[in-house]
């Protein structure tokens, strides 16, 4: 089944941001945007779990269980009834609040501001990482040839 509703891709992409950002930068960025925090419930106190990473042999083989990686997730609900979620790589319980209440700021209609002052920086430094680290790879890479000798072609 493809989702295909923007909004739903739009939540997707950006939760998917904030689980995969460094939870320092995440707070820090948050904290220059909001530096109080707004009034809201917490649903779902940071709590810290484990979810199971799954892989693909060279991305298209038979799936197969490759281990297991901490998480802490946390559920708000702003003054306004809007409810977020926020799920974080590792166990910084303030990084998992914090991506719960900018899910729940972006469901609330302040998106645009939130996608200019955190998501599009965290974008753009984890774009910055994945190339600086395709760059180091590419520096080792083996080049391998075969010759043919006579008439063994």
């Amino acid at each position: 089944m493809s989702v295909t509703d923007p909004a739903i891709i739009a939540r997707q992409a950006r939760l998917s941001t904030l689980a995969k950002a460094p939870a320092a930068r995440l707070c820090a960025l948050f904290a220059a945007y909001a530096p109080d925090l707004p009034a809201h419930d917490v649903l779902r106190a940071p709590e810290i779990g484990t979810v199971m990473l799954r892989g693909r042999a060279g991305a298209v083989g038979a799936p197969f269980n490759l281990g297991e990686m901490t998480v802490t997730r946390c559920a708000v609900r702003l003054s306004s009834g809007v409810v977020g979620h926020g799920h974080v790589q590792g166990r910084d319980k303030a990084a998992a609040l914090t991506a719960a209440l900018i899910d729940a700021l972006c469901e609330d209609g302040r998106g645009a501001a939130i996608e200019v002052a955190i998501l599009t920086p965290l974008r753009a430094e984890a774009e910055a990482l994945k190339q600086a680290r395709a760059t180091r790879a590419a520096a080792t890479k083996v080049e391998f040839f075969t010759m043919v000798r006579g008439d063994n072609a």
